[in-house]
C-alpha cells in the first residue's frame, strides 16, 4: 500500500505512521471498498480519503473582504484588530472557510492558509493558499524574499525624503525603506506624515520598530510609541496596502493593492480642516 499511495495523501497526512492509522481506521478506500494495510493497489484504481469525523475544522462565521479569489489562492483585506491565527477560535484562520470557495484542484487544502502574517492591529493585504502547491511555491517566494509588500502609514513627526533604516531587530538584519507621500499639520501633533514603508526582510513588528527607531512612530502604537502623544480609539494606523508576487499555478506576476482605509482619509481631513479653521 505504501508503495503505490499518491503523493497527495501528504498534503493531509504528513506522515507514513499517519497514512497507516488511516487505513486502520477504514478511512482509506480503494474503488469504494475499505482498504487493509495488507491491500495491493493497481493502476488506474481509484484511493479515497475520508475526513477524519474528530477533526472537523473551526469555522468562524465573520464576514471578510475577498479581493481576488481563485482555485489556488485567495487576497484579502484583514481587518485591524483580529488575529490572523493561533489558538483562539476568533481568528482570520477560522474564517477563511466562511468566506472562500472549496478548491476544486487534486491537493486542495482542507482549510485555507494564509502564507503570512500580520500584526493584530494592522490591517491590508493578506495572501491565503488554498491548496499544497500553492502553499509550498508562495512559502519559497517569502523565503527567497522575491514578494514585495508595500504599506502605508501615518507617523508623528515630518519626513522630508526618502529613506532606508538597517537597524538590526533580535540581533537580525532588517531593512526598511520609506518614502513620503505627503505631511499636513494637526492640532495636536503638530505635523503628521503619510508614508509608504517597503520591508526587505521580515521581522516581527519591523516596520513600527524602525519608524519609532528615527523618533517618527506609527500613530496609534501603544507598544513603541510616545505615551504622551498616543492617538486613542482609532486603533494602528498602519496598512499592508500592495503586493506583488509570481502567481503559484500560472507563474505571471501578479500585483494586488487596495485603497487607504478610511480611518486614514478621514484623519488627514479633520486634522487639516482643524488646522485651517485655528489659523484662519
Amino acid at each position: 500500500m505504501q508503495e503505490y499511495a499518491p503523493k497527495i495523501f501528504y498534503t493531509y497526512i504528513p506522515s507514513n505512521s499517519g497514512v497507516k492509522k488511516a487505513i486502520k481506521q477504514g478511512r482509506v478506500l480503494i474503488d469504494g471498498v475499505i482498504a487493509k494495510t495488507a491491500t495491493w493497489v493497481k493502476p488506474d484504481q481509484i484511493i479515497e480519503l475520508i475526513d477524519d469525523p474528530n477533526k472537523q475544522p473551526k469555522v468562524y462565521k465573520f464576514n471578510l473582504e475577498v479581493i481576488f479569489e481563485d482555485d489556488h489562492i485567495a487576497v484579502i483585506n484583514k481587518p485591524a484588530g483580529i488575529t490572523v491565527s493561533g489558538n483562539k477560535f476568533k481568528t482570520i484562520a477560522n474564517a477563511l472557510s466562511y468566506n472562500l470557495k472549496k478548491s476544486q484542484q487534486l491537493d486542495a487544502l482542507t482549510i485555507p492558509t494564509p502564507v503570512h502574517r500580520l500584526d493584530n492591529q494592522t490591517s491590508g493585504i493578506l495572501l491565503v493558499a488554498k491548496t499544497k502547491t500553492a502553499q509550498i511555491e508562495l512559502g519559497k517566494q517569502f523565503k527567497n524574499q522575491t514578494i514585495k509588500k508595500q504599506y502605508s502609514a501615518i507617523v508623528i513627526g515630518k519626513i522630508i525624503k526618502t529613506e532606508t533604516i538597517d537597524l538590526p531587530i533580535d540581533n537580525k538584519p532588517s531593512i526598511t525603506n520609506f518614502e513620503v507621500v505627503k505631511s499636513f499639520h494637526s492640532l495636536k501633533y503638530d505635523i503628521l506624515s503619510l508614508i509608504k514603508a517597503f520591508p526587505k526582510t521580515g521581522r516581527t513588528h519591523q516596520i513600527r520598530i524602525h519608524m519609532a527607531s528615527i523618533n517618527r512612530p506609527i500613530l496609534g502604537d501603544k507598544l513603541y510609541g510616545n505615551p504622551e502623544t498616543i492617538h486613542k480609539g482609532k486603533g494602528l494606523f498602519l496598512c499592508a496596502s500592495k503586493i506583488i508576487f509570481e502567481h503559484p499555478k500560472t507563474s505571471l506576476q501578479t500585483t494586488i493593492k487596495i485603497n487607504l482605509p478610511q480611518k486614514f482619509t478621514s484623519i488627514i481631513t479633520r486634522e487639516e480642516r482643524r488646522w485651517n479653521n485655528y489659523n484662519s
